[in-house]
């Protein structure tokens, strides 16, 4: 349900709400949020929640003013996991300037934008998303160790699968906000499950990405467990990737010229994609270990595509009536907003110059293999330069140099990679 501030404001009195949660992502694609009074709701609406940019990763890019966070009415949700006495509610916010301006790195604003120019063009997308995650015991102490919950295998059951309840509970929690899961499973790697949303407009896609990574968290911490999304979290076994799939709908009324074939603009858009998916592979694939997934258990290497079950870039099958573009590189650490929007953008490139598919299972090029490699093909791409900010580049380029110096100056690079991935992502 889609509520106006005023109706917001008036379910938090019927309603015995005591906390507001506002939360927004930093530019490392990690959730952050303030919690305010419900009695200081109507206030914030309008003048907004003053955050200390200096102190969130990336939000230097401010140049030391202030940022302010305003709250999209529209995404207001009841978070279940906490009490029901005092609830607390959850929406998400826009980041702005004092003067009101949005800034330049709020992801959610990027991607409004990259919505209002395929609705210009005529285009309007939909799209959806397949996450996985690994499920880790606890020690005694109650931390994290890295012994799977399980050792089951794709799609077994219980008492194989230990981690059919917690998935059901997954997916009852993300009802009860509001969102719904059409699918559920255990995964190919020990422990690790995907969960499966029905396609949406592009800022619910990416909205629903963090709710789902917040509330398996949650739900999993209830039960004893821990949920990582560190896109390789054993060395020897299935990395956790994020599916991208998406469909494109034609406004006859906003296009000079209605293309004959809706599949036509599927092929085009996948042709955008291949040209540019290795300049914004460093968002799809944001840390040091995103590199380390891509090329085993069928994670995708080579930039090709086949309707096929395979390691391929994309998977579609252009003939069909039914078919949608689904993009396999990313995983779900990554700033969903940036990533979806970038997609937007390469596929409307595609769109636009009607760039033809290349044949099935063809392709000379390779995604970057290391998260050096795919900085310099960001910094040295127009494409980039000419959506991404200058001041967002420059700050997420010196973030990522500097995991990258950390990384290859380090001793022992696996515990490196735990501490700096295993417990925060």
């Amino acid at each position: 349900m889609v509520y106006t501030e005023n109706e917001i404001l008036q379910y938090v009195e019927e309603n015995d709400v005591k906390f507001v949660k506002l939360t927004f992502c930093d530019l490392l694609g990690k959730l952050k949020n303030i919690s305010i009074l419900s009695s200081e709701l109507a206030v914030t609406f309008e003048h907004g929640a003053r955050i200390t940019a200096k102190k969130i990763a990336g939000f230097e890019a401010a140049g030391g003013r202030d940022l302010f966070l305003f709250p999209d009415a529209q995404t207001m949700t009841v978070l279940p996991w906490r009490p029901q006495q005092g609830r607390v509610i959850r929406m998400f916010c826009y980041i702005r300037y004092a003067d009101g301006t949005p800034f330049e790195g709020d992801g959610r604003y990027f991607l409004k934008k990259a919505m209002k120019a395929a609705i210009a063009a005529g285009y309007c997308f939909r799209f959806g998303t397949s996450s996985e995650f690994t499920l880790f015991r606890k020690d005694d102490n109650g931390l994290p160790t890295k012994t799977p919950h399980d050792f089951a295998g794709y799609c077994d059951v219980a008492p194989d699968d230990k981690g059919e309840n917690i998935r059901r509970d997954v997916c009852l929690t993300l009802e009860q906000m509001g969102i719904h899961p059409i699918s559920s499973r255990h995964e190919s790697g020990c422990g690790q499950h995907e969960i499966d949303f029905n396609t949406a407009s592009a800022l619910k896609a990416a909205d629903t990405l963090l709710s789902f990574k917040s509330a398996v968290r949650s739900v999993s911490d209830t039960h004893g467990v821990y949920a990582s999304f560190m896109p390789k979290p054993l060395r020897n076994d299935c990395g956790n990737g994020m599916h991208i799939s998406f469909n494109i709908f034609p406004d006859s009324d906003m296009l000079e010229e209605t293309p004959s074939d809706g599949n036509d603009l599927l092929k085009y858009a996948a042709a955008g994609i291949m040209k540019h998916i290795r300049e914004f592979t460093f968002f799809t694939n944001s840390t040091v270990n995103s590199y380390e997934r891509l090329g085993e258990f069928s994670a995708p290497r080579d930039i090709i595509w086949s309707d096929e079950e395979g390691s391929q870039l994309i998977r579609m099958a252009p003939d069909s009536d039914n078919t949608c573009v689904e993009l396999r590189a990313a995983d779900c650490v990554c700033e969903p907003h940036f990533v979806i929007g970038l997609v937007i953008y390469s596929a409307l490139d595609g769109i636009s110059e009607k760039l033809e598919l290349p044949p099935k299972n063809s392709g000379s090029e390779r995604l970057p293999s290391t998260l050096e490699e795919a900085m310099n093909c960001a910094e040295a791409s127009l494409f980039v330069k000419k959506h991404i900010p200058a001041n967002i580049l420059e700050v997420l380029l010196r973030y990522r140099r500097e995991e990258w110096r950390e990384y290859t100056t380090a001793y022992d690079k696996e515990a490196f990679e735990d501490k700096k991935y295993f417990y925060n992502l």
